[in-house]
């Protein structure tokens, strides 16, 4: 099953509404939660079903239809694991058509033992990363009804490792600073290129590892903020900006970071493409209801209401959701992980129709009659002026 062109710009698109927060150091994964949206999405109603298919980008009655298309193809890759697990109490009924459409192999049960739950959990989210990420990124409480959770995991190794080294740079925040570096050369100047794109010029290199995965490094404009430079390589992914490759830069500084220039050499050499960079380590921990609208999960954490009719029989509603993720570049290759949880506590039911309630307090002197019921016939009537008090002391009621 290959995935549909709709559903990679939908979590394309994800992945730069996402990026636009970003200030500091940090990985995210949208394609770690994108399918859990579409879960939702697909068995959500009213208000949170229509923020939902807005969040990922396409009608809710194909949401499933299109996470199901997206892990199968995710599985397809090679030295990539994915994952979808859901758990739930025993007294939370599930609608078996939205079960039946989750992956194989994703139930598990919730005890209501906090302890235990949180460590079967973190066991799944170490197991399905290969331990790149060994807890479960969102708590498990005694009213948690329902987690639902996603795990990516990737490896690839470069085609052409790198060489480790050191750098110092020569201006920008990290001028004077003694740093790791990893150099390459090769003859294959088209691996990288310049974009223009309305937020500004972005150099990008595209570094290829064997599984088919690559990492594509992108440099900006000084001026330009970390969500506008990742948005740019989104966007050159998808063609919205032309590329122009490194065998038809112009001389001189044709983009960020880079250098074309004409050099003698003794023998005929083709173009040479040197590269310096940094090997790295980042990870990072996002609260997703932070940024409840950019996920469409504003009306579906309202506790006050039931919001996903089509996935459970019983109301519930978001009480958390996070991700964890973790990203490792360096001479030989990449590894990256994520996992996304989701948890869902039980909501109030909707109060569609309306009765009457009759409230009756005797709490001054009142009279009483006891009735033989057949005959009607009254064989005591009374009044109390005097009852009694209630005792402390008193454990046990006796009769007279």
């Amino acid at each position: 099953m290959r995935v549909a062109e709709t559903t990679v710009r939908a979590v394309n698109g994800l992945t730069s509404r996402w990026a636009d927060d970003v200030r500091g150091g940090t990985v995210f994964s949208a394609a770690g939660v994108w399918p859990l949206l579409a879960f939702l999405a697909d068995g959500a109603g009213g208000a949170a079903r229509a923020e939902l298919a807005d969040a990922i980008g396409l009608r809710p009655d194909r949401a499933a239809e299109a996470a199901r298309e997206l892990l199968t193809t995710l599985d397809a890759i090679p030295g990539l694991d994915s994952a979808v697990g859901l758990w739930t109490k025993r007294t939370l009924t599930l609608r078996e058509k939205w079960a039946e459409g989750l992956p194989a192999s994703t139930r598990g049960v919730l005890t209501g033992d906090v302890g235990h739950d949180r460590a079967a959990l973190d066991a799944w989210a170490a197991e399905r990363t290969g331990g790149q990420i060994e807890r479960m990124p969102t708590c498990v409480a005694e009213n948690t009804e329902l987690v639902l959770a996603g795990a990516l995991a990737l490896r690839t190794t470069w085609l052409r490792p790198f060489t480790e080294g050191a750098m110092e740079a020569d201006s920008g925040p990290w001028r004077g600073r003694a740093l790791a570096a990893l150099d390459r050369v090769s003859s294959l100047p088209d691996r990288v290129g310049v974009a223009d794109t309305p937020a500004g010029t972005v150099t990008e290199l595209r570094v290829l590892g064997d599984t088919g995965v690559d990492v594509h490094l992108l440099l900006g404009e000084e001026r330009m903020s970390p969500g506008q430079v990742l948005a740019a390589g989104v966007g050159i992914l998808g063609r919205a900006w032309p590329r122009v490759p490194g065998t038809h830069l112009p001389y001189g500084e044709p983009g960020p970071g880079l250098t074309v220039r004409k050099e003698r050499c003794a023998s005929p050499t083709p173009p040479q493409l040197y590269v310096t960079t940094v090997p790295f380590t980042v990870t990072a921990e996002h609260d997703l209801l932070a940024r409840r609208g950019l996920f469409g999960l504003t009306t579906a954490t309202d506790g006050g209401f039931g919001h996903f009719p089509g996935m459970t029989v019983e109301p519930i509603a978001v009480d958390k959701a996070a991700q964890a993720a973790t990203a490792t570049f360096g001479a030989l290759g990449f590894r990256a992980a994520a996992v996304t949880a989701i948890s869902a506590i039980r909501g109030v039911p909707r109060l569609l129709h309306t009765t009457t309630e009759v409230s009756a307090v005797f709490d001054r002197p009142f009279g009483f009659l006891a009735v033989h019921r057949r005959t009607r016939l009254v064989l005591a009537a009374g009044w109390v002026v005097d009852p009694e008090p209630y005792r402390e002391d008193e454990d046990e009621l006796t009769w007279q």
